[in-house]
This record gives C-alpha cells, sequence and structure tokens, in this order.
C-alpha cells in the first residue's frame, strides 16, 4: 500500500484508522481475508490453542482463528477497529486496544501469533517483529504478512496507474517494512533477528475484484491513499478514465496482489 512521508504518517496515527474504520470492514477486510486464511492454513490450531492477533484492523485473522475453535486476543491502537472486533460478538475472543510496539502481555503466553499486514504498519517495526516474538511460547509460531513491494488491490492499482499516466510525478512512500521485507531472505533475516527461528516464507496471490460501478464515487474507493488525494481533479478524472479503459465492458476489474506470508518458530 502506498502512504504519504513525513515525521508522523497518515497511516500511523490511531484517529486515521478509526475513521476508516466501517469503509476498511466493507473493502478491505473480505480481501485481506484470504490472506487470513492462507495464513491460518500453515499451522494447527485447537480449542486449547491461545492465538494473538497484533494489528487486527476490522479482525480478519482473529475472527477465522476462532472459528477453529481457538481462544483469540486481538489487539490494535485503533479503538474504531478493536469495536468492530467486539461488535462481532464471539465468545472466545477477546479485543484490546493495545500498541503492538509495546505489548501489554506477560512473556511467553501465545501459542501463536499473528500479524496480517499489521506490524509492516509500525514506525517501529523491528520491535513490533520483537513483541510477537516476546510473547510467543517456547515451541509456538509466529506468522506475518506483508505485501510485495509495490503494494496491493486499489492501492496497487492506483499506484501502477499514476506511474503510466504522470511518470514525472514522484508517487507515495512505501512503509519501510514493506520495501525492507520484500524479499523473502530480508524477510527471514529480520524474523531470525528478531529471535524467532527456521522461519519459512511463501508467496500467496489473490485478485481483488474491483466493482467497476465504484468508480462513480471514487474519492471512498481511493480515498484512504494520498496517492489519490494529492491529484488535482483534472488528474484524477484521467485516473478514473484510464481504470474504466482497463475495465472495457467487464463489470469487475481483477487485480492481482501478491503478499508474502512467513511462518516462523520460537
Amino acid at each position: 500500500m502506498n502512504f504519504e512521508g513525513g515525521a508522523m504518517r497518515e497511516f500511523e496515527k490511531a484517529d486515521h484508522w478509526d475513521v476508516a474504520a466501517k469503509h476498511y470492514q466493507k473493502t478491505a477486510h473480505p480481501f485481506t481475508a484470504h490472506f487470513a486464511e492462507a495464513a491460518l492454513a500453515r499451522i494447527s490450531l485447537t480449542p486449547q490453542s491461545r492465538v494473538l492477533d497484533v494489528a487486527t484492523g476490522t479482525g480478519a485473522l482473529a475472527l477465522a482463528a476462532a472459528r477453529t475453535g481457538a481462544q483469540v486476543l486481538a489487539t490494535d491502537f485503533s479503538p474504531a477497529m478493536v469495536a468492530c472486533v467486539k461488535n462481532a460478538g464471539l465468545p472466545n475472543v477477546e479485543a484490546r486496544v493495545m500498541d503492538g510496539q509495546s505489548l501489554d502481555l506477560p512473556d511467553a503466553c501465545f501459542d501463536a501469533t499473528f500479524s496480517i499486514f499489521g506490524v509492516i504498519m509500525f514506525p517501529d517495526w523491528r520491535k513490533g517483529l520483537a513483541e510477537m516474538q516476546r510473547v510467543t511460547a517456547i515451541g509456538g509460531y509466529g506468522i506475518v504478512a506483508t505485501w510485495q513491494e509495490m503494494g496491493a488491490a486499489t492501492f496497487l492499482l492506483l499506484g501502477n496507474v499514476r506511474r503510466k499516466l504522470f511518470p514525472e510525478r514522484e508517487g507515495m512512500a512505501m512503509p519501510e517494512a514493506v520495501k525492507a521485507l520484500s524479499n523473502p531472505l530480508d524477510f527471514a533475516r529480520e524474523l531470525i533477528a528478531a529471535g524467532f527461528r527456521d522461519p519459512a516464507i511463501e508467496s500467496v496471490t489473490h485478485a481483488y475484484q474491483l466493482d467497476v460501478k465504484l468508480l462513480d464515487d471514487p474519492d471512498t474507493l481511493f480515498g484512504m491513499s494520498p496517492d489519490w488525494t494529492s491529484l488535482t481533479d483534472t488528474e484524477k478524472a484521467a485516473v478514473i478514465a484510464h481504470v474504466r479503459e482497463m475495465a472495457g465492458n467487464q463489470p469487475v476489474l481483477p487485480i492481482p496482489s501478491t503478499a508474502l506470508i512467513a511462518v516462523a518458530q520460537r
């Protein structure tokens, strides 16, 4: 995903995600759930398993993990995101507001610790990985998903269209961790530095299905991205025209998006 730079970037602010929560739940959650399921498939959970979901968002991983019967704690620094998870009303899911860079949790208390496109957004993402390792039980697993370097879904589409239409315009900066972890060897090295061992990293691709009708309200479709808000009205119109041309007469435009999913032992 593409985001703007600066001392305190928008995606590092809890209130940014508070505002985005309901929109995120409707658009991003169903898509990221595919990758959450892929992450869950890489380990076995039982009703006795204790699971932590760091930077849960609206709970794609947490709610899926709960369906295995596991006991799940979902954390996020955004109260509105946490509220979305609580509103799901699952008895084996607890949701708490918490900073993933400083988890208010004891050492070695979870059998599996997940972060699906969460830790990669942290200002101090290495601290986030280290905190995941700290709270994972000996013999347990840390599972982390990151996007490939150019992002995913509408962010990937918008970045590609911007580069085609306005090659002279600089795009928005990626979160540091997305760049740092986009190579599997680097990803493995960082997990080992955080205290995990034997990381296994796989590439997973799912196509985001863009409903072309949503182009009628592009501010809702692209509004979370500074790659969109930094454009002039004329440039925005050119982007929409280009995306419609890409879709042709099809009602849905698939946008293949690739993530790396890492599983490492404590």
